[in-house]
């Protein structure tokens, strides 16, 4: 009798089984150093959250009942099973012969997309398990299960360089950062809907310069990023059942933050990966600014403003963000009394770069009574 073969991540119904798939593969080898990177805890690292379960599991989605039933319809009609695993499209990958460098920042930027995928997955199947609400539960155990599908495919390809990400440590070990729910909402719906704009931006630029595609992974970016895109959409629902979460004078001010925090971050980022950038025949800033437009366009869905990315004040302190964040780095490698100071002036220099781009006066607009999209890019 033949064994039976092992189900893959791609072909799970659920998070937890996509989970035991992975953790399958995960006996075969180790890597104390890619799991070490997704351990780190930065400003700039994804990070894992924890919120209140019960306030989540309050939640009544009656205002948006319709738009509710179609969007989990959708979800559950799982166009994308099946999907996120090898196959004759996926090339073989020179590893030992890709420029040390260009190396280094792509395996840093399959980590970091591995890590931030996957600590969606935690957040949403803790609620899945703690909730009573089956409109929730039901909408968090879906959006789980695509997560721990993409980090599971973000895994497969690390191992072909030899490493991978451990994803069962990650989740008893990693430090959780609490949130409130309607933080939660701002910071991960944003997380979501840039992630779609990262991802179709690069797949459209591959498409039109297909001699730009150093590794296979991007031609799966376009329904990666419509699972993004869809998630973006149920919180934008979530934040419709409570007028108060965009309408407020003082949640105004808190989806600013946010979106100033998470479009700085991005920048700051990418800007660490310039050999990445360059390999795909991509220009780093005009990358950021067209991320940023799209991402602006799209919130325009729930969000009441929209950052000033044409603002005078906005790249010129972006980049002061950037040469802060280097300056930060290179005082901690340095240690002593010295490198202490240096952060210190570094840090100033950020908080001073991140203040000027929060006070830049806001884009207002009128937000449709149904925030319901489809994918446009």
């Amino acid at each position: 009798m033949n064994a039976q073969t092992p189900m893959h991540s791609a072909d799970a119904a659920t998070a937890e089984e996509a989970l035991i798939a992975q953790d399958a593969l995960d006996d075969l080898m180790t890597s104390d150093k890619a799991t070490e990177v997704a351990m780190q805890n930065t400003l700039l690292t994804p990070r894992f959250y924890t919120t209140d379960f019960d306030e989540l599991d309050a939640i009544d989605v009656s205002p948006v009942r319709s738009e509710w039933d179609k969007l989990i319809a959708q979800m559950k009609s799982d166009p994308n099973k099946g999907h996120f695993k090898k196959n004759d499209n996926w090339d073989t990958v020179d590893w030992e012969g890709m420029e040390p460098k260009l190396k280094a920042e792509f395996i840093d930027f399959l980590i970091s997309s591995c890590t931030a995928e996957f600590s969606g997955c935690v957040l949403y199947k803790e609620m899945k398990r703690r909730g009573s609400n089956e409109d929730i539960t039901t909408l968090f155990q879906l959006m789980a299960r695509d997560e721990a599908r993409h980090a599971g495919f973000i895994n497969d390809a690390l191992r072909e360089a030899g490493i991978r990400v451990n994803l069962g440590f990650l989740t008893q070990k990693k430090k959780y950062t609490y949130f409130r729910p309607k933080f939660i909402y701002y910071a991960t719906y944003l997380s979501e809907k840039i992630g779609y704009a990262r991802y179709i931006t690069i797949y459209r630029h591959l498409e039109e310069n297909p001699e730009m595609q150093f590794h296979p992974i991007f031609k799966w970016f376009r329904e990666w990023c419509n699972d993004e895109f869809s998630h973006g959409e149920a919180f934008a629902l979530l934040m419709k059942t409570d007028p108060k979460l965009t309408e407020s004078f003082s949640n105004k001010l808190w989806i600013k933050f946010f979106l100033t925090a998470v479009y700085s971050t991005m920048w700051v980022r990418d800007h660490q990966r310039p050999l990445f950038h360059k390999a795909l025949g991509v220009n780093i800033n005009w990358y950021g600014q067209e991320v940023f437009r799209k991402t602006s366009e799209i919130s325009k869905q729930v969000f009441p403003i929209t950052l000033d990315i044409n603002h005078p004040r906005w790249r010129p302190n972006l980049d002061r963000l950037e040469t802060a964040s280097r300056q930060i780095a290179t005082a901690k490698a340095r240690g002593g009394v010295m490198g202490m100071f240096s952060r210190i002036v570094g840090m100033t220099k950020a908080a001073v770069a991140f203040v000027s781009i929060l006070t830049i006066p806001a884009n207002k607009h009128d937000v449709p009574a149904n925030p319901r999209m489809e994918p446009a890019y």
